[in-house]
């Protein structure tokens, strides 16, 4: 699958409650995460969308150029409700790459694999040491079905469903 039809994902519309600030803002080696993981995306995917909420004013300016943002208006609703505007964001793109904000250590490598494996499955989901990690990547059918779920319902229903 060619770069251009994958758009990529970042989930980063959370309070963070518990850490005090953002976790969009933490840094890794020096770069926010969500300013790091927009890079990484920009060089697998053909469009990177940020989907924010809370402190989205405070994460915007860590942001590169060139990045789309997306507002979860109800980013209480929790992570099916962000990923949920973020596919809507990402328009007609034959797959879409997602992952939380706070994976900001992954490497680029990571996402360029899951990146060219697009397209040979549904879902494409990496694992270490036999436990699953991100980026996800999924095709339009499984966007469909993610963005059909009720508020109740979590995007692993749909992952683990296609095992």
């Amino acid at each position: 699958m060619n770069r251009a039809d994958i758009a990529g994902v970042i989930l980063a519309a959370g309070a963070s409650s518990r850490m005090g600030q953002p976790k969009a803002l933490l840094e890794y080696r020096g770069e926010a995460f969500v300013r790091r993981l927009a890079r990484v995306m920009h060089e697998a995917c053909g469009r990177v969308v940020i989907v924010l909420g809370y402190d989205a004013e405070r994460v915007r300016a860590a942001l590169p150029g060139g990045t789309e943002i997306a507002i979860n208006p109800q980013p209480e609703r929790g992570m099916l409700s962000s990923l949920q505007c973020g596919l809507r964001a990402a328009g007609d793109a034959d797959a879409v790459l997602f992952l939380p904000v706070d994976y900001g250590a992954v490497c680029g490598e990571s996402v360029a694999r899951v990146a060219t494996e697009a397209g040979t499955a549904e879902i494409v989901v990496p694992v270490f040491d036999g436990t699953h990690g991100h980026p996800v990547c999924v095709s339009r059918a499984i966007v469909e079905e993610l963005l059909a779920l009720p508020a109740t319902a979590q995007a692993r229903d749909v992952i683990h469903g296609h095992r």
